[in-house]
This record gives structure tokens, sequence and C-alpha cells, in this order.
């Protein structure tokens, strides 16, 4: 079978095809975005005044990342789904390379969850206020104690097979290297006895790269891994069950 040869952004393909691409991005794909998230994050917001955040999440959540994968366009393939329990709450952990991890996970992770996401998120228009409906967890990590009851609050909602997300990273890494993990995410598994859901995300850098608007369609894969049980697990020997989850995720890159 012959091997076929990536696109590399030094190569002249890539240049004539980036510079095609890029009335496509203004004229088209940013006001699609646009208005998926005033309108799918308004419809989120009454879903969450009717109390009925989860249906919210599932409807419009996943929806807009779909609809602005396809757009862009983003295809995404997904193995190890059948590691999922949909009955079972996780804590998820997951590499974070782009923004676009994001949809990725929303539109193809296939469970409900809560994500664990910067203050910052909330002054985003229509989608900070979407998010808090659907009660995702906002973390002031300039307020110790806020954080710290941010995270109390989220507890209660672990149940019933919804999950939650963090990217232990805190920020996006520059690299297709990992950058070093904060023990937030496992602290949470250990209080609540919930198995750690390592996922592994690749291609969404070459997508839309860090700090930049230079997105361009890609192909993204999504690799759930085999849960970690907490089993033995303690605030003790913490950085263990860090160092286990952190190479499975790193396996897959």
């Amino acid at each position: 079978m012959e091997k076929k040869i990536p696109v590399r952004k030094e190569d002249l393909r890539f240049k004539i095809l980036h510079a095609l691409y890029q009335p496509y991005k203004w004229l088209i794909y940013i006001p699609v975005l646009a208005v998926t998230t005033a309108v799918l994050g308004s419809i989120a917001v009454c879903f969450g005044f009717l109390g009925l955040p989860k249906l919210g999440s599932q409807l419009c959540g996943v929806n807009w990342a779909r609809l602005n994968s396809f757009f862009t366009p983003m295809f995404v393939r997904v193995s190890g789904r059948e590691n999922v329990d949909p009955r079972q709450s996780y804590v998820v952990v997951s590499n974070h390379q782009s923004h676009y991890d994001i949809f990725v996970m929303y539109g193809w992770l296939g469970i409900d969850f809560k994500w664990v996401m910067k203050a910052a998120l909330r002054k985003i228009p229509f989608l900070g206020i979407a998010c808090e409906k659907l009660e995702h967890i906002y973390i002031d990590r300039s307020n110790t104690y806020a954080a710290i009851a941010s995270i109390n609050q989220a507890k209660t909602r672990m149940v019933n097979g919804t999950s939650v997300v963090f990217f232990p990273e805190g920020t996006r890494s520059d690299t297709e290297k990992m950058g070093p993990f904060k023990k937030g995410a496992f602290h949470f598994a250990v209080d609540l006895n919930l198995p750690v859901l390592p996922v592994t995300i690749i291609g969404t850098r070459e997508i839309l790269p860090k700090k930049t608007l230079d997105l361009f369609p890609g192909m993204a894969c999504m690799i759930i891994h085999p849960p970690v049980s907490i089993e033995g697990y303690n605030t003790e020997n913490l950085e263990e069950l860090m160092d286990k989850v952190r190479g499975v995720i790193e396996s897959a890159l």
C-alpha cells in the first residue's frame, strides 16, 4: 500500500491551502461559531432555569461542539468507547493541546459530565452563563478558599453516571509533550472514591495552535483508556496515582 506523505506547514501545498482557507474562516466559520454559541447557549440557559442541566448539556452542548467541528471542518476518530460504563461516574483526565479539545470531549465522549474551568471563562458572552446554568464548575485560581468551595459544591453532582472532566496540566501544552500535572483531579477522585478515566487527545494542536487564530481543518483522535482504580491510593501516595495516569495518557502520544 502506498504510504501517504503528510502535508507539512513549510510545504508550498500547505501554504496554498492555508491561504485559500482564510476567507472561509472569516466569512463562514467565525460567524457560524458566533451564531451557534449565542443560540445554543441561550437555549442551554433556559434548560438550566428549568432545572434540566443534564438535558441541556446533551442537546445544546453536544450539538454546539459537533456543529462547529463540522464547519471547521474537524473530523474526529474515537477508540476505546467500550471502556466507559454510562452508569458509572468518573474523574475524566485528559491532556490539553488546544481549545478544540473542548469540541472533541463535548461532542464525542458520550457521557454526561461537568467541566472544571477557570473563572475567566465565565466572562465569555452566552457561553459563560450557559456553562454556569449547566452546572459546570468555575475555579478561581487566585482565591484558594473560593476554589475549594467550588470543588466541594461540585462533589454533590457526581452521581448517577455524571462525571467531572479535568485538564490537569492547567493550561494548553505548547508541544506534543504534556506539561506537569496538578493534583486537584486526583484529590477529587480519592475524596469521592471515583475511578479515573484517562483520555488522550491527538491532532487538535495542528487544527488550532495555542494562543493563535491560525485555524486549519484536520483530523483529531480521542483514545479512551481503561479506567484506573483509586483503590490503595490516598493523599500520602497521590503522586503515584498521578504518575500512573500520566503514563497511560502519554503512552498514546
